[in-house]
């Protein structure tokens, strides 16, 4: 059974959604996200400075050239002009590659990008515990 991509958001198709304004796709996001671009706090200095890479390396890529834009900023929302572009988020060890895609648009960065990691713990090792001191090794 082949998997369907999804092209559209909230019935609209990305040409749809690109040609809309900003006010009129904030009304489409979900409200976290319409709170969030609404207040002037959250277009400050460094995301304003990130949009702008992100729009040069748009430009870029339509001239058919791959530029893969780096962020510290995680609490970035992936909005229709960014889809098709990868971004690479830090998590605090490394920069994790995201694609943006259709399905992604209006979630921050973060969410693709974890910061901790699951834990797993293994059978303990020699000199874990007391008794483990005395055996013997192969």
């Amino acid at each position: 059974m082949a998997s369907r991509r999804q092209t559209h958001y909230r019935g609209k198709t990305l040409k749809e959604l690109q040609a809309l304004s900003r006010d009129e796709l904030v009304e489409l996001l979900p409200s976290r996200q319409r709170r969030s671009l609404n207040r002037v706090k959250y277009w400050n200095h460094e995301r304003t400075k990130l949009l702008d890479k992100l729009r040069k390396a748009k430009d870029a890529m339509d001239k058919g050239t791959q530029v893969i834009v780096k962020t510290h900023i995680r609490d970035f929302i992936i909005l229709p002009e960014h889809v098709g572009l990868t971004i690479e988020v830090y998590n605090g060890k490394e920069y994790l590659p995201i694609e943006c895609t259709l399905d992604k648009i209006g979630t921050y960065l973060a969410e693709y990008s974890h910061a901790r990691r699951l834990v797993k713990h293994s059978a303990p090792g020699i000199g874990a515990t007391r008794s483990s001191m005395y055996v013997p090794l192969k």
